[in-house]
């Protein structure tokens, strides 16, 4: 069973900041991608941003300007850092990876392995 473990959601203010980590402590991946989407109550999932093994990223364009993706091959570990949060941002975040693949894709179907999800709160 691969297991992505996420951590640093939390309750914040708008305008502040917070990163997101994901780790697959115990899996080997092959040319893969690393991706975050969140759902919001009501809503169904959403890309955010993902990061190809060669380092291309990709993010929605509510958050291009105001997050980060980046990630560290060898530790299996990939950051989002989330600056200037605001109200709507407000989902629970869910780290993704889709196994054997170059390029980014947008899909949430496209994705083999989940974390279980943790939530980002933006009060105003």
């Amino acid at each position: 069973q691969v297991r992505l473990v996420e951590s640093g959601g939390g309750l914040v203010q708008a305008g502040d900041s917070l990163t997101l980590s994901c780790v697959a402590p115990d899996q080997t991946f092959t040319r893969y991608v690393m991706g975050w989407f969140r759902q919001a109550p009501g809503k169904e999932r959403e890309f955010v941003a993902a990061i190809s093994g060669s380092g291309n990223t990709a993010y929605a364009d509510s958050v291009e300007d105001r997050f980060s993706i980046s990630r560290h091959n060898t530790k299996h570990t990939a950051w989002l850092q989330m600056n200037s949060l605001k109200p709507e941002d407000t989902a629970v975040y869910y780290c993704a990876v889709e196994n054997y693949a170059a390029r980014i894709s947008y899909s949430v179907g496209r994705y083999d392995y989940w974390g279980q999800g943790t939530q980002v709160t933006v009060s105003s």
